[in-house]
């Protein structure tokens, strides 16, 4: 699925911006693309928080570590745009709109007929069907100055930003590679993140809407650990309120999407699960025992190339996002 066209060009840098840490990935151009080199950089509290950068220049001073440990200097990069200040919606505009035409008029709409959370927008649009005199399209938009932010962030440093991207067509494109399995269903895309959980419906190739909920790593959780430190039932019993809050946010938005959106007319069939949680392991048989569809790990098969390490699943998004003008 295509929804922004750029040349194609060899060992670009895909960055991914979190309120915790940047991480990057370079990709082998080979068929497919193999993961070649990786690495973070965590972030002191403060620098990001929300998705938005509070600390510009503290966070410039960081981006310069990373190309001098990375040796990415002057290379060009893609990056996510973190969920939290992302929206997606599903728009009807007039049919007779060209395609080459639909950005002007959406722009022309912003603040009239069409309504966003925030004053000025950066955007992009895809068609997903056309009949009679109406079109359907999805509307990606983000806040014009927290983009530009990134952007800018990128540039003054020396890097070159090519594309901007968001988390659940990174997803999308990773679980893509390994099957067809979305493309003929209605799903949800999770990605259960340390601090971060966002929903994502899709419908075939198109993302409907993006949902997402705060969560937090408490101190007594070790972040490079498979397991709980329990040494208190109170604070396994705030782990289990967290995880219930978004199983429970899960099964909303599956209802939302059959009962309001589609008036009992489609459900979702699917829900695949991606993140860097330190229980995700845990996390995804839960899931399994609550819902009654299947719910699948998005993957990547690294055994496929034997001379490569371990691929961490916490690279996975970076990984999708190198895989954005991979046909």
């Amino acid at each position: 699925m295509a929804l922004s066209v750029f040349s194609s060009r060899s060992k670009v840098i895909n960055l991914v911006f979190n309120d915790q840490y940047i991480r990057y990935v370079e990709l082998k151009q080979s068929t497919p693309p193999v993961p070649l080199r990786w690495g973070e950089k965590k972030l002191s509290p403060g620098m990001i928080s929300d998705g938005k950068i509070v600390d510009f220049d503290t966070l410039s001073m960081v981006i310069d570590e990373c190309i001098q440990d990375w040796k990415i200097n002057k290379r060009e990069v893609r990056f996510i745009v973190p969920d939290s200040i992302v929206i997606i919606r599903k728009l009807s505009i007039p049919s007779d709109i060209a395609v080459d035409e639909i950005n002007s008029y959406i722009y022309l709409e912003l603040g009239a007929t069409i309504h966003l959370p925030f004053e000025h927008a950066v955007f992009d649009t895809v068609i997903m069907s056309k009949a009679g005199e109406k079109q359907e399209i999805i509307l990606f938009a983000a806040p014009e100055k927290n983009v530009l932010e990134y952007s800018d962030l990128l540039s003054e440093a020396k890097l070159k930003p090519i594309a901007a991207d968001i988390s659940p067509l990174a997803n999308y494109r990773l679980f893509s590679a390994a099957t067809d399995e979305l493309e003929k269903a209605n799903a949800i895309l999770v990605q259960f993140d340390t601090h971060l959980v966002s929903m994502t419906i899709f419908e075939g190739a198109f993302p409907l809407f993006l949902r997402h909920l705060s969560i937090e790593l408490n101190d007594w959780l070790n972040p490079d650990a498979m397991s709980v430190q329990q040494d208190g039932v109170g604070q396994v019993n705030e782990l289990n309120y967290q995880f219930e809050d978004v199983y429970k946010e899960i099964s909303k938005l599956m209802d939302f999407y059959t009962y309001s959106f589609t008036q009992g007319k489609k459900m979702i069939e699917q829900i695949a699960v991606n993140g860097d949680h330190p229980l995700f392991e845990r996390i995804l048989a839960e899931m399994g025992e609550r819902f009654t569809i299947p719910v699948k790990p998005i993957t990547y098969d690294g055994s496929l190339h034997a001379e490569m390490e371990e691929f961490p699943r916490s690279y996975y998004l970076g990984l999708g996002l190198g895989l954005k003008e991979v046909k």
